[in-house]
C-alpha cells in the first residue's frame, strides 16, 4: 500500500450525498418533532425511543443529549428512555419468545397513553421497532417514527408524525437520523434557556 493514497473525491462524494440528503428532508416533520418533544417535557412524560444497529445507537445517544445535555441546569428534567440499553433483557426477550418482540414487550411493561414513542429506522421495515410503534398506536400513545430508504412499513403505518430521509444509503440515513436529534438538542436548548 502506498502512504501517499488520496480519497479526496471519494470524500467529496460522501459530503456531496450527505449534504443533498438533509436538504430534502422536510423541515416540517422536524419542527413537529420538536413541537411533541416540548409537550412531553412540559408534561414530564416518558419518551421511549429505540432502533436496532446504528439505529439504536442513535437512540441511546439522544438519551444522553436530551436527559443530560440539554437539561443539566434546568429544574424540570427530560424523561428519555432507551428500549435498546438494556442488553440482559433485550437477550431474554429475544432467546425467550422472539426478537421482534424486544421493544413490544418493554412497552407492554411500561407505557402509559399520554406517553411518547419514537422509533427509528433506517430502512422502515425493522419488525421489532413496527411491532412496537403498533403497540404504541393501539394504547393512543404518541408516536414519531425516523427512516430512510422509502420509508418501508413504518411510512405507511406512521406517515404523518415522522421524519424520512430520501436516500438509499444506511450510512447516510444514519448520520441525518444523527443530526437531527442533534439540531433538536441545539434549538431546544436554546429555546428552554430563555
Amino acid at each position: 500500500m502506498g502512504t501517499n493514497m488520496d480519497f479526496s473525491n471519494e470524500i467529496d462524494g460522501y459530503f456531496s450525498k450527505l449534504k443533498a440528503a438533509l436538504y430534502r428532508i422536510d423541515k416540517k416533520g422536524i419542527n413537529r418533532l420538536a413541537e411533541v418533544l416540548l409537550r412531553h417535557y412540559n408534561n414530564e412524560t416518558n419518551v421511549f425511543i429505540f432502533g436496532n444497529g446504528g439505529s439504536g445507537a442513535t437512540a441511546s445517544h439522544a438519551v444522553c443529549d436530551f436527559n443530560k445535555c440539554l437539561c443539566f441546569d434546568l429544574k424540570k428534567k427530560f424523561k428519555f428512555i432507551c428500549l435498546n440499553d438494556n442488553v440482559p433483557s433485550l437477550m431474554a426477550y429475544a432467546n425467550d419468545i422472539n426478537y421482534d418482540d424486544i421493544f413490544y414487550q418493554q412497552l407492554k411493561s411500561y407505557l402509559k397513553p399520554e406517553d411518547l414513542v419514537i422509533g427509528i429506522s433506517g430502512s422502515g421495515n425493522s419488525k421489532n421497532v413496527i411491532k412496537a410503534i403498533e403497540y404504541a398506536k393501539q394504547r393512543e400513545a404518541d408516536i414519531f417514527t425516523l427512516y430512510g430508504y422509502n420509508g418501508g412499513k413504518l411510512r405507511k403505518i406512521n406517515p404523518k408524525n415522522s421524519i424520512h430521509v430520501e436516500i438509499d444509503d444506511m450510512q447516510v440515513v444514519e448520520d441525518c437520523h444523527a443530526i437531527i436529534l442533534h439540531m433538536l438538542l441545539q434549538i431546544l436548548q436554546q429555546y428552554l434557556h430563555k
